[in-house]
């Protein structure tokens, strides 16, 4: 017992406390993290869904969850692959329409080890989809970011979200394609001739795409130059790509603008075949489809709508002739539809017409459907339409109250829609009508209103949203500056299908809400649109898309 204490290694004594030397292994994981090979250059995402469901994103439309179980074919990530191929490899992943988790992804995006990562961001999915970004930076990629929420909100989304490099705000095709280009000329990659050509640092061989886009980058432009080829000791070339914002030091920083392109027909065609367009599917639609944008913009002037903040209110189109060229590619991948995809399709009469004409002389074979607005419509144009196989038109209808219409900016009148309607049902069209609870000026009464006018209405498919106030459109800023907005409200709930964020004097969200639910139920279950319902299930995946949609939509009109 007497040795116990000398055998206690606690009675030495405790020696001078040293200065502190913590262990620093960054050098070799980052070593190791730069030696692993990645096996794409950039990797276009649209990330999974925040609930397991089926989301629809796009390049200028709004979020939402779609209760009709349409899966919108990712077009604009396919537009985009086609800017960066071949001089970059590219990868796709449309998460929701392969039904993806965010542990399958993650497992794709670890395979993969992208170097670039572009995802897609909308309003109710921001922390979302940050998620990715998240996930992509941890690997040691560059990431970005684009869309219609990010575009009006570039500095807010770079501070709230630090693992997020940049924001591609507005049209982000070029952006896109001379920001990696200046990355890559910095990392040494790529090297500038003396005719401001890249070329590849080790081989010498030239970037196939250069002469091919410069009409796009120059837009006639006699002296321009892109950002990569001024890189100076004052100014860092990625100051000078327009469209940019960016971090620099602890500063966030907007670039210049971009213009817009002058023509959409400079736009090489839309790489379709690495989209998983076998499972895009839509409601009345017998097997896969895919989308083909007709033209970019709108001229009307609806407050609401989100397309004005990435295009306001300029209108490009892509000729006939090009137009039919995709539909025939389409046709050679096993496509049988495809949807006209615009911010609205009949914008311009002569270009609708010539399509018609050019479809029907190419005998395509192809059904297709396409957007509209029942003031830019006449009869003979939607005869033209159903001839040429177009099976269905989607209206932005909106309320049935002259006086709603008008505080929002629509800007047609109520006879118009039932004389438009008429017209395409005689012409063997299909008619799928949108409308908003909530908008300014609305009451009880008008939501009324706006029910029993959409059951007079011809329609086979009808939705009804709830005014929305997404960032950057007239009308989120006059929700700010009424007070309209709900205190303690958060982005994720700026949404047009499930919840709003929107408090009336005598409207409040909750009454919006539960007006939504019971205009959809009052159109909804009657023997009609029943009706239409079950000849929408004409096969297998409709019988079982067709089950999904009404268990979903009986359990939405309910809660």
């Amino acid at each position: 017992m007497s040795d116990a204490p000398r055998d206690n290694l606690g009675t030495r004594r405790i020696v001078k406390l040293p200065d502190a030397r913590y262990p620093d292994a960054d050098d070799i994981a980052r070593r190791q993290r730069s030696e692993e090979p990645s096996k794409c250059d950039v990797l276009l995402v649209n990330p999974p869904a925040p609930d397991g469901g089926i989301w629809i994103r796009s390049q200028h439309r709004v979020g939402r969850r779609s209760r009709e179980n349409m899966i919108w074919p990712q077009i604009g990530l396919a537009q985009l692959a086609a800017l960066l191929l071949p001089d970059y490899s590219v990868s796709i992943i449309d998460a929701i329409a392969e039904r993806m988790s965010w542990e399958d992804f993650e497992d794709r995006l670890r395979r993969l080890r992208p170097r670039y990562y572009l995802t897609q961001v909308s309003a109710p999915t921001l922390t979302n989809d940050m998620y990715g970004v998240f996930l992509a930076r941890s690997l040691g990629t560059v990431t970005m970011a684009f869309g219609t929420h990010v575009t009006p909100m570039a500095r807010e989304t770079l501070e709230a979200f630090p693992a997020l490099d940049y924001v591609l705000r507005g049209e982000p095709e070029l952006t896109l394609r001379e920001l990696v280009d200046t990355l890559e000329v910095d990392d040494g990659r790529w090297k500038i001739d003396d005719g401001d050509r890249l070329r590849d640092a080790r081989s010498g061989e030239a970037a196939s795409r250069f002469e091919e886009l410069r009409p796009l980058w120059s837009g006639g432009a006699p002296n321009w130059r892109p950002a990569w080829a001024d890189a100076t000791d004052d100014k860092s070339p990625i100051a000078s790509v327009r469209g940019l914002a960016r971090r620099e030091g602890g500063d966030i920083v907007v670039n210049q603008d971009r213009p817009f392109f002058a023509s959409l027909d400079d736009l090489p065609m839309p790489l379709h075949h690495l989209l998983p367009f076998d499972k895009y599917r839509a409601p009345t639609i017998n097997g896969p489809y895919s989308f083909i944008v007709t033209s970019r913009g709108c001229p009307a002037g609806c407050k609401y709508c989100i397309k004005h903040v990435s295009y306001q209110y300029s209108v490009r189109l892509r000729s006939p002739a090009l137009l039919v060229e995709e539909m025939k590619i389409l046709r050679e991948l096993g496509v049988r539809h495809v949807h006209m995809y615009a911010d609205l399709f009949t914008v311009n009469r002569e270009q609708v017409v010539e399509l018609c004409k050019r479809i029907v002389d190419a005998e395509l074979d192809l059904s297709w459907t396409c957007n509209s607005r029942v003031d830019y419509v006449d009869e003979e144009m939607l005869s033209w339409m159903g001839r040429a196989g177009c099976s269905l038109i989607a209206w932005g209808i909106e309320s049935g109250n002259e006086q709603v219409l008008k505080q929002a900016h629509k800007g047609y009148k109520i006879e118009q829609a039932g004389r438009a309607l008429r017209w395409a049902k005689s012409a063997g069209i299909q008619n799928w009508g949108y409308f908003i609870i909530g908008l300014p000026g609305e009451t009880v009464q008008t939501i009324r209103e706006t029910i029993d006018v959409a059951k007079k209405l011809p329609l086979d498919i009808a939705l009804f949203h709830i005014a929305a106030p997404y960032p950057g459109t007239p009308f989120f800023f006059e929700v700010v500056e009424n007070g309209w907005f709900r205190p303690g409200t958060n982005w994720e709930q700026v949404d047009m299908d499930q919840e709003t964020v929107l408090d009336y004097a005598e409207l409040k969200a909750e009454d919006l809400a539960y007006w939504q639910k019971r205009a959809f139920r009052e159109w909804a279950l009657r023997p009609g649109p029943i009706w239409t319902f079950l000849k929408s299930m004409n096969s297998w995946a409709g019988l079982k898309s067709g089950i999904d949609i009404g268990l979903q939509s009986f359990g939405w009109i309910r809660g």
